[in-house]
């Protein structure tokens, strides 16, 4: 029989490459409907097994309590998370819409569409008409002035 240490060994030297190979075969037969991607739960456990092996040899942190790791943690205010960033009438302004690429390169966010013939528009009609039925109160959902109402009279949905 094994001991715990030489159990602890020989999972971590399996290759990590292996298990989101297998994460991703998975997914591809059985595609998630409605839950999350098996892929993302085993590359979050990988990349929280690195982060755990970085922090043994670390004492310093170890003292931190985790209200001060979280008031350490860099705040950054872009205007697509404020007022200033978000469209009166639904969605992002072209100020928030600005400052949601620059935090993240390579996003390409366009204005809504009030095309009725543009799949996009179509699409995500579709999309969020279903997050209004499931995710939102029904406070929420026939409050003229909330988010997602706005967004969707914005779209013309």
């Amino acid at each position: 029989m094994k001991s715990f240490s030489q159990f602890i060994e020989e999972q971590e030297s399996v290759d990590e490459g292996i298990g989101l190979a297998v994460a991703r075969a998975i997914d591809k037969t059985n595609p998630p409907l409605g839950k999350k991607s098996l892929r993302k739960n085993v590359s979050h456990a990988l990349k929280m097994r690195e982060v755990m092996k970085g922090a043994k040899g670390r004492k310093d942190d170890k003292k931190k309590s985790p209200v001060s790791f979280l008031q350490d943690k860099e705040e950054t205010n872009e205007d697509w998370q404020k007022k200033s960033g978000k469209n009166s009438e639904g969605g992002l302004n072209e100020k928030g819409r600005k400052s949601y690429e620059r935090e993240n390169p390579g996003s390409d966010l366009k204005a809504p569409s009030k095309k009725v013939g543009n799949p996009r528009r179509a699409s995500f009609c579709a999309r969020m008409s279903g997050m209004k039925r499931k995710l939102t109160s029904k406070k929420t959902a026939s409050d003229p002035d909330s988010r997602i109402n706005k967004s969707l009279r914005a779209w013309n949905c």
